[in-house]
């Protein structure tokens, strides 16, 4: 039924109809049209607001599985990751240390991307923190495990030549030394016999007659053959895989630089040379720059018993010739 408009009069004091104009009505109808929609809208977009559409339920349901995954491979990232370093403590404390091989740096095995800009894109991502520190960990392992398989190839290949480096390792004593008379000084600080000052000795001392044979201790290359400042007349073998020795203060060099030669061949006599207070052999044993203790190399040499007494003989100052 449509509504009836009245005003009042006060010259008549009655009421008089209201005929409204076309234009009247139709803004009458546009206004109730307008609210009605506005109301209608606001109420959708409650209901959207409270209840969510169904595709932005499933986005959510979505997103929220997402991040459950993305958890679970962050932590079983972090199991691999704790694998992988046993793996490599392994490496580098059993299978690296058999074959004196050096251990891989940390600094490679740890090496990451965290300053390049690799993961910048990642950086606009829902959850940016959880995704580039899962990524990151991916990639961590990755390198971890090709870092891991190049140092067992290196380990394999070791491995392979282990009879050869068995036969380059020096291992026996450089003269006929089976009582062991012969040993005068071992490797360590001493008092020196001219300056009388304390120094590092930094080999051990064989006394022996002039033109005792000198034995080269492992298979070898001839580095050096030839005079050497103190050291008088003096031999250095390459027996490769890191190892170098020094056969000092001799009166004859029987080899010549770059000369193969093999354990127990003869290669020089001892003699008195250079800085030397008597007729003696001065023996130096390098593994990859590091000067180390002779005694520790005579293992082709000597019996349990004999190396006990070895043990002790050097670790006595002794007389020490140069």
């Amino acid at each position: 039924m449509r509504k009836v408009y009245y005003i009042y009069n006060p010259k008549t004091h009655t009421y008089d109809r209201i005929y409204p104009t076309i234009r009247q009505r139709a803004m009458s109808y546009l206004r109730r049209l307008f609210v009605g929609m506005g109301l209608g809208a606001g109420f959708f977009i409650i209901l959207l607001i409270v209840f969510g559409s169904p595709s932005e339920k499933n986005l959510r349901v979505e997103n929220s599985r997402l991040l459950a995954q993305y958890n679970i491979l962050s932590t079983r990232l972090d199991e691999a990751l704790g694998v992988m370093q046993q793996l490599q403590q392994r490496d580098d404390n059993l299978y690296r240390f058999i074959m004196q091989a050096d251990p891989v740096p940390n600094a490679l095995r740890t090496a990451s991307y965290a300053r390049t800009n690799r993961y910048e894109e990642l950086k606009n991502m829902a959850n940016a923190n959880l995704v580039i520190n899962t990524t990151q960990k991916m990639d961590l392992l990755a390198r971890q495990m090709y870092i891991q398989s190049k140092s067992y190839d290196e380990v394999v290949d070791l491995c392979k030549k282990h009879d050869e480096m068995i036969a380059c390792i020096p291992a026996i004593q450089p003269v006929a030394n089976k009582d062991l008379k012969q040993t005068a000084s071992g490797y360590g600080t001493r008092i020196d016999p001219i300056y009388k000052t304390v120094k590092f000795h930094a080999g051990m001392d064989f006394s022996a007659n002039v033109g005792t044979s000198v034995y080269a201790t492992g298979n070898g290359t001839v580095q050096k053959a030839g005079w050497d400042g103190l050291y008088g007349n003096s031999i250095m073998i390459d027996h490769g895989f890191g190892y170098v020795t020094r056969y000092a203060h001799l009166s004859k060099i029987l080899v010549k630089t770059g000369q193969k030669v093999v354990r127990g061949e003869v290669i020089g006599e001892v003699g008195s040379t250079g800085k030397s207070t008597g007729p003696h052999l001065h023996y130096e044993v390098h593994l990859k720059g590091q000067i180390m203790n002779p005694v520790n190399y005579y293992f082709m040499d000597l019996d349990a018993d004999d190396y006990d007494k070895m043990l002790q003989i050097a670790a006595n100052h002794g007389k020490v010739f140069d």
